[in-house]
């Protein structure tokens, strides 16, 4: 039996166009801004057949989360040295092969090493598009709120996920 007939446990979430994932921890200033995010689209509304999901920091959760989505787009901080604010996209292909295992456990298990696993888990139920969209950190100091960047960053992502999602159900 192959992973993904394990799930079939009669509770797989209904199918949707487009599931995003905001990944980060809320107390940690600008690493909250995959949370943030989410809760700004749903305050914005969007679109039907759009599921929005906060991942926080349950790394191994975004694998599930997949389940029933033809497309899924994570939101997460990133720390690369780039400019704060700055706003990456990464194809999910290009992130599909699994990070280091050395030290791995479940408070250590991120968005990327679930992109991994959905590979494995799924199959061919994985959605058929991932893409990543990274803001980048100024700060991620205990307790304070997102820096003035990294909203603006945020901004940014918020409305390439509105306009995206309107164009995925103008295609549906």
């Amino acid at each position: 039996m192959q992973p993904h007939e394990l799930l079939d446990d009669g509770f797989q979430p209904p199918a949707c166009d487009v599931v995003v994932i905001g990944c980060g921890h809320l107390l940690r200033g600008d690493d909250a801004v995959g949370p943030i995010a989410i809760r700004t689209l749903w305050s914005r509304g969007v679109p039907d057949g759009v599921r929005l999901i906060d991942g926080g920091t349950a790394g191994m959760d975004v694998a599930f989360h997949m389940r029933g989505a033809r497309r899924v787009i994570l939101i997460d901080a990133a720390s690369t040295g780039a400019p704060p604010g700055s706003v990456f996209r990464v194809p999910g292909e290009e992130l599909a092969e699994l990070p280091p295992l050395e030290g791995i456990h479940t408070h250590a298990f991120r968005w990327d090493h679930a992109l991994a696993l959905a590979t494995w888990l799924l199959g061919p139920q994985l959605p058929r598009r991932v893409d990543v969209l990274l803001v980048e950190v100024e700060s991620t100091a205990l307790g304070e709120p997102l820096t003035p960047a990294v909203s603006y960053g945020m901004e940014r992502v918020v409305e390439i996920v509105l306009d995206e999602c309107s164009a995925a159900g103008d295609r549906a």
